[in-house]
């Protein structure tokens, strides 16, 4: 019984993050979101004090689920079928007492009417249809505003599915930009459409306008909120910089202090990579 008393004070003494896993929808080695979650769970408790890192595959359906939480990410899927919207509400109340949001990769794409509207209050910004666009390309980041989520970074090129023109609040109020570059004018090559191209990202690209691919935002409600529009292959959690910049983002979106170095963890071997696969 003792032990129990402390086993729970121990448990309570920790930062709580949930994790929400879409389901896996592209071919082996993209958009891998259980495998993704289990091995950002895993690094986190293992190598971070005071986290305690909970995975679910697809919204919970055991409310309790949230209890005692900070903060909670979600790797999936978005767009209409986004596994949040039958939740909007629950979230919204959750966001409303301080628990934290994360966004990651597809995860940022909502529509634009109340979804949309709940995004920019709770991250800052989302992935618009006929406004933002989702092109493969190799980005270059070479320098980081000075952000507890960059501490580490160094300057790094990485080739993703990097969305960019996210739609964010007007006048970018309150939103801290993380990773910015500008996109090369080959991402433009595509025509027209919902995700591929529209005149007012031609007309930003043209004027070698900086996208930001990452951001942050504090709430008033004491939550905070990260949108990260990376992470379409599963291989991307071997590069060091986007391994550290993501545990950066998990652990300061759980309100606990990033060391000045940053989260430092293994890099997985190609063979752990594929071992998250069969999870």
């Amino acid at each position: 019984m003792e032990f129990d008393s402390l086993l729970m004070e121990v448990n309570m003494s920790k930062s709580k993050l949930v994790l929400i896993a879409g389901n896996k929808s592209h071919g082996s080695g993209a958009h891998e979101h259980p495998a993704g979650c289990y091995l950002l769970a895993d690094l986190l408790n293992n190598y971070v004090d005071g986290i305690e890192v909970t995975v679910h595959q697809g919204w919970p359906e055991d409310p309790k689920a949230f209890d005692g939480a900070s903060a909670f990410a979600i790797y999936s899927d978005g767009g209409s079928g986004h596994l949040i919207i039958p939740h909007l509400e629950q979230a919204d109340e959750l966001a409303k007492s301080g628990v934290s949001i994360g966004m990651l990769h597809y995860a940022v794409e909502v529509p634009k009417e109340e979804p949309g509207k709940y995004f920019l209050d709770w991250i800052g910004g989302y992935f618009e249809m006929h406004w933002s666009v989702n092109p493969h390309w190799t980005a270059n980041f070479e320098s980081f505003p000075k952000h507890p989520i960059n501490s580490g970074l160094v300057p790094f090129s990485f080739e993703d599915e990097w969305y960019y023109h996210m739609r964010f609040r007007e006048g970018m109020k309150g939103v801290t930009p993380l990773l910015s570059t500008v996109p090369p004018a080959s991402t433009m090559e595509r025509p027209d459409g919902p995700h591929s191209g529209n005149p007012d990202v031609r007309k930003a690209i043209a004027n070698k306008e900086p996208q930001h691919l990452a951001w942050c935002v504090e709430r008033p409600d004491g939550g905070r909120g990260f949108g990260f529009t990376g992470g379409h292959y599963h291989r991307g959690w071997a590069d060091d910089n986007l391994r550290k910049f993501i545990l950066n983002a998990l652990v300061w979106l759980a309100k606990l202090e990033v060391p000045k170095e940053g989260i430092s963890t293994p890099k997985p071997t190609d063979q752990e990579l594929e071992a998250y696969l069969l999870k």
